[in-house]
């Protein structure tokens, strides 16, 4: 890998991008004997178009990240992207490092993504040296977990995982290891459009300014999409600051979160959101930590428990069911398209140019900070995608992309199973639609749009009207009989049957001509 062979080496360990995590017990002693490798490489810039600020932010704490372990007296060898031995692909630089080093035994952590396990352990099931895969030592649960709960079961509810969770590591328990308030979740609490205030906190991220950095990714010739903002990125470099970040979040900003979790404002693209996905996914910090800071407050009467159960449920609920759900489905699961999508996102996805307020802002605002919070990817974005028939793997791609916290094992069953239904109702008990009356409810999107947001039919009525209605038209006999879905159902059987013609011909019109909406 280098014109000058390094010192020997017994053990190489591979560090990747999404395991930052310095309290590692590898890390727990220094061994002159180990090199610790981290690799930029083409092969995971490239696998998607991915957000300018997602490869800055990434590469910017994997440099970190390697600096903290030099101070810490490991070995590293930083295989940077515009290095001239970089091979670009991870066996290429693994198997030149193992021989540069003269190194016997090759050591990784568990990665996160199937596409990795299954590239990593082909390559060492076909080396004479010795391999091992140790754990990331990251999450609550094993991967296998989810699927050993729900063996033999039609569908997978999150709700009894969560509470089996609840259960097992003793959070937000009484005396009697009863949820606290009676109730296990209070999502019913939790619904509340934002007024305007309270105020939503002050972003006190730091900037940091990777303009070189961002050189280096340009004239390497990787294609991203979204702004870079290089010069002021406010995403954490490593543990110290994303500890600060959860901190902000715990103090001034969980008292409000349960309130407003589900609300959309063009004021705010955050309101009361924690920003701490990217930090997490990235292992910086431990979902541990985080569920115990935000049950500390509760208990010492500074958040809401709506707000800490909504909160914990997040993290310690939908983010491990999730993962688990990926470990058991996958290879296949991204390839899922139940209802038979199969349109083209329309060209407004990469560029926000819609005439559509509410996605014009969701999707703008994707592109300006790679991030958006979950009610707009679930009930804007995602909503709009399966009502216009969009093929679920372009939506996958999209949302794989651009997200600042999208690693594979957490969104493709958030894009493929919650938002897009693919997989034919295994994680959802109903596909997640709605009409422009329920983006009204819950934001101020609608004021001001060039559509009509209590129309269904004519040419200025709102999309979402006449693509709600029509959905489950097309769908009629798949949600005949889901129990969830009978209301809207005999609803749409009460308008008069000229009224769902023109209905179902806006629709189809619609989806015609998405690129001009």
């Amino acid at each position: 890998m280098s014109p000058r062979r390094p010192n020997p080496a017994h053990t190489l360990r591979l560090v990747l991008g999404d395991q930052l995590n310095p309290l590692h017990s590898w890390f727990e002693q220094v061994d002159a004997g180990v090199v610790y490798v981290l690799m930029e490489v083409r092969q995971e810039t490239d696998y998607v178009r991915h957000h300018a600020q997602k490869v800055l932010a990434i590469l910017a704490a994997m440099r970190d990240f390697a600096q903290q372990l030099r101070t810490a007296g490991h070995r590293v060898r930083y295989v940077a992207l515009d290095d001239p031995s970089n091979r670009q692909t991870l066996p290429d630089n693994l198997a030149a490092l193992m021989q540069a080093y003269a190194a016997s035994h090759f050591e990784y952590q568990a990665p996160d993504e199937w596409r990795l396990d299954a590239q990593l352990k082909a390559w060492c099931a076909a080396q004479t040296h010795t391999s091992a895969m140790v754990s990331s030592e990251h999450f609550y649960t094993e991967r296998e977990d989810v699927s050993a709960l729900f063996k033999g079961r039609q569908r997978w509810l999150m709700e009894t995982f969560y509470r089996q969770m609840r259960q097992r590591h003793g959070v937000l328990l009484d005396a009697q290891r009863q949820p606290e308030g009676g109730r296990w979740n209070f999502d019913h609490d939790n619904r509340k459009p934002w007024p305007g205030h309270p105020s939503p906190p002050p972003d006190s991220r730091p900037n940091h300014d990777h303009s070189a950095l961002w050189q280096t990714v340009v004239q390497a010739g990787v294609q991203t999409l979204g702004q870079a903002q290089a010069e002021a990125l406010r995403w954490p470099l490593n543990r110290t600051e994303a500890l600060a970040q959860l901190q902000a979040f715990i103090t001034h900003t969980l008292p409000h979160f349960g309130d407003y979790e589900d609300a959309m404002s063009s004021q705010s693209p955050r309101l009361f959101h924690s920003l701490l996905s990217f930090a997490l996914n990235t292992k910086m910090m431990n979902p541990r930590e985080v569920v115990q800071a935000a049950e500390a407050a509760w208990r010492a009467g500074a958040a809401p428990l709506a707000a800490t159960e909504g909160f914990i449920r997040q993290v310690l609920g939908w983010r491990e069911f999730v993962r688990g759900l990926y470990w058991a489905h996958m290879p296949g699961y991204e390839q899922r398209n139940a209802l038979g999508h199969h349109t083209a996102l329309p060209d407004w996805f990469w560029t926000g140019h819609t005439q559509m307020r509410c996605l014009r802002i969701a999707i703008s605002q994707s592109l300006e900070t790679a991030y958006a919070h979950h009610i707009q990817r679930l009930m804007v974005i995602g909503n709009f995608c399966l009502l216009a028939g969009i093929d679920p793997a372009a939506v996958h791609q999209w949302y794989l992309g651009i997200y600042i916290d999208a690693f594979e094992w957490v969104e493709l069953p958030n894009t493929v199973g919650m938002s897009q239904f693919a997989d034919g109702g295994l994680l959802a008990t109903k596909p997640y639609v709605a009409s422009a009356a329920y983006i009204h409810r819950m934001s101020d999107y609608c004021q001001g749009c060039a559509y009509q947001r209590q129309a269904r039919t004519g040419d200025k009525a709102c999309p979402f009207n006449a693509l709600y209605w029509d959905f489950f038209e097309q769908h009629r006999e798949r949600f005949a009989h889901n129990p969830r879905l009978s209301m809207v159902l005999r609803q749409w059987e009460k308008f008069g049957a000229e009224e769902r013609v023109a209905i179902s011909e806006r629709a189809e019109r619609l989806r015609a001509g998405l690129s001009e909406l």
